[in-house]
């Protein structure tokens, strides 16, 4: 089994003459090892105190010989010849001399694993991460090490879970529930994940939570939450939601005096769902000129014509708005610069198309808790990055007490 099954007798062959030796590759790859065997040199001689060959009283251990490290980095696989030695101890043991920039059993450079673990963050999955990079390491890369390196991104990930969030200076959240395709039970299964954005006082975005809880009920929310509050999240002046049933009721729960916003994306397609497809470009046209007016008297008129209007065309339409309420316009008790962020759960909404952008190759992800970790990874790895939101100069003016007029 020594040959490499994932490649053709043609294949394997189409590189390897002469014409394909690299005069340049071969003589970095010489350097390279000279220089980390130098890196372990230094290191041992002042774990000694001496030089090679160096004659000194007091000596506190002695070489005993060399020992061959395959090593394999981002510069290639090499092969190292290095120093072994025993230091000496004050009790009269002795001790096996452990190197720090060549730890032990290190098989891989940190890089190489950073490397591994980005390639199958990009959006593609083991077996095709292996394919890729066995040509460029010499075969020292097998699937059996993506999986490492993947593992060692689980290791962060739970940790990031627990992390301490009272220095978090987080003025807003924005909650949602967005799905994607995992095997359960070895059929592809559409799961929710819930995701919580906090904004800081500064305007950045930063993730907060992602979790599968196994739906959107109001317990699956409330105990996403009751965690955030008891890593030390602090209470936020302003909410922004999807209009799920369950989140309300969660969030109601725990702070029922903070404005909560509905999202205005989310409401639009409930109205669209109430009227027949003739009306549809009518009430898009009426409902973004009552939600995008720029001012809350403009806001105020504009909806009372909404409600008259639609009575007439389409009960069903005006009784979704109206059952809305004041949610959909708590974006109104803000300074006039922050609506634009404000208005929706589009922060959420962004990183799920990127995130599905990326996975798209792989179809169906392995577990529910695979897809939370995949979604936080790629945020983390700043291969999906977020920008701060509109308006953030104002995020220190906290919210008007005033609600819109309802009265239509």
């Amino acid at each position: 089994m020594d040959k490499d099954s994932s490649k053709g007798p043609a294949e394997q062959a189409l590189f390897a003459g002469e014409a394909w030796f690299d005069p340049i590759e071969a003589g970095l790859r010489g350097r390279i090892r000279g220089l980390i065997e130098e890196l372990v040199e230094q290191e041992l001689e002042a774990a000694l105190g001496r030089g090679r060959y160096e004659r000194a009283g007091g000596a506190v251990g002695h070489r005993h010989g060399h020992r061959r490290r395959q090593l394999t980095g981002s510069f290639g696989p090499v092969e190292l010849t290095v120093p072994r030695a025993r230091l000496r101890a004050e009790d009269g043991s002795s001790r096996e001399w452990r190197s720090a920039v060549l730890p032990r059993y290190a098989r891989r450079t940190r890089q190489l694993e950073a490397l591994i673990a980005g390639a199958y963050l990009a959006g593609t999955n083991t077996r095709r991460v292996q394919r890729a990079l066995v040509a460029l390491f010499r075969g020292a890369v097998g699937k059996d090490v993506v999986s490492r390196a993947w593992r060692k991104v689980k290791v962060d990930w739970e940790a990031w879970g627990r992390r301490d969030l009272g220095s978090e200076d987080i003025v807003r959240l924005i909650l949602d529930g967005t799905v994607v395709r995992v095997r359960l039970d070895r059929k592809a299964t559409s799961v929710s994940l819930l995701v919580v954005l906090g904004v800081r006082r500064d305007g950045q975005k930063v993730l907060l939570a992602i979790r599968s809880m196994g739906g959107e009920s109001e317990a699956a929310w409330r105990a996403v939450l009751d965690d955030l509050v008891a890593r030390g999240l602090r209470t936020p002046e302003f909410l922004i939601i999807d209009g799920a049933a369950g989140l309300e009721k969660a969030l109601a729960a725990l702070w029922p005096t903070i404005p909560a916003q509905r999202c205005t994306v989310h409401k639009h397609r409930n109205l669209l769902a109430h009227a027949p497809q003739r009306l549809h470009e009518e009430l898009s046209a009426d409902y973004t000129d009552m939600i995008y007016a720029e001012t809350v008297k403009e806001i105020e008129a504009r909806r009372k014509t909404f409600l008259r209007k639609w009575r007439l065309k389409c009960q069903a339409v005006a009784d979704s708005l109206e059952e809305a309420g004041e949610g959909l316009f708590a974006f109104t008790r803000l300074p006039s610069s922050q609506w634009k962020s404000a208005r929706t759960t589009n922060a959420i909404e962004r990183l799920h198309e990127e995130f599905k952008r990326r996975i798209k190759t792989q179809t169906v992800l392995p577990s529910a808790e695979t897809a939370a970790m995949l979604f936080w990874a790629l945020l983390a790895s700043g291969q999906i990055s977020m920008r701060k939101v509109d308006g953030w100069p104002s995020l220190g003016q906290p919210p008007a007490k005033s609600m819109i007029d309802l009265a239509a």
